[in-house]
């Protein structure tokens, strides 16, 4: 994905200091400032789910080193079909976080060069990428950085197929997070072309889970947003169909249509602003 010019802007006074750490098989990637010696960290984890190795981008706030606060997380996923390293590139997301306000990132893995379109879903020994993302993931996550380690603390934002991910394992997960947004997602899994429907049963449809979101909403109010562009002939459709559902069904529940199409500049206009949106419905820092 492109870098903006207000992204090269900040990433030109940063200085890139490439570490190999040995302990843990860590390739630590440390980006400083001369106000703040803050990380965007390249991290392993052991993984069960994936049975191996998985990487996760984790990109901490402005002075978290000296802050000792605890911090919510947004969780992004990105867009599929993509390659092993694809979760490196969304530097747009961490600039758009800085104007948000302090929170930390997390950008996991969500394919492998061998295996580039698994849906975020589980398939099955050493493909549970679901179970990675919202189950292992988190837990890594909340024993290794200061984080407000609840359901209150946590969002799942996800773009394009990311969007699918995100809402589809925040329905799975209610207990878990607090806040699930798509950018330009897709409410059922489809093949690489976004296009044609996987049949992976209804637990796998969004559509299919309402019910069970307006129940839950009656006893934890989950922050729920979608958007999608105007000129996205692919997922517009879907996308009005479900703010239409969510509706009748009186589910609470924020959905807006935008100038262009499935495009990154689309998400980088309005990165921000959702970003800001999610972060209203989390815990602030706090010690």
């Amino acid at each position: 994905m492109k870098l903006t010019k207000n992204t090269l802007r900040r990433f030109s006074e940063w200085r890139i200091v490439v570490a190999l750490v040995v302990a843990c098989g860590t390739a630590t990637a440390a980006w400083a400032t001369t106000q703040h010696a803050e990380r965007g960290v390249d991290e392993q984890i052991e993984s069960y789910a994936l049975g191996g190795t998985a990487h996760a981008l984790v990109v901490l706030p402005p002075g978290y080193s000296t802050s000792r606060l605890r911090y919510p997380v947004v969780y992004f996923l990105h867009g599929l079909p993509a390659a092993g390293s694809a979760y490196r590139a969304n530097g747009w997301v961490g600039d758009a976080l800085l104007d948000a306000g302090p929170a930390i990132l997390v950008v996991p893995q969500a394919s492998r060069d061998t295996d580039t379109d698994p849906e975020y879903l589980n398939w099955g020994r050493g493909r549970e990428w679901e179970t990675f993302v919202a189950e292992e993931l988190p837990h890594w996550v909340d024993a290794h950085f200061r984080t407000i380690p609840a359901r209150r603390g946590r969002a799942l934002v996800g773009v394009s197929a990311g969007g699918y991910g995100a809402t589809i394992l925040g329905l799975h997960h209610l207990g878990s997070f607090a806040v699930i947004e798509s950018w330009s997602g897709y409410f059922h899994p489809t093949d690489p072309s976004g296009i044609l429907a996987l049949p992976r049963g209804a637990i796998t449809n969004v559509h299919l889970q309402i019910p069970a979101l307006r129940s839950d909403e009656r006893v934890r109010p989950t922050f729920f947003a979608f958007y999608v562009g105007g000129g996205d002939d692919r997922f517009r459709p879907e996308n009005v169909r479900l703010n239409r559902e969510l509706t009748a069904a009186h589910v609470p529940h924020v959905f807006a249509i935008y100038r262009g199409g499935h495009t990154t500049s689309l998400w980088e206009a309005h990165a921000a602003a959702w970003l800001t949106m999610a972060l209203r419905h989390l815990a602030a820092p706090q010690r």
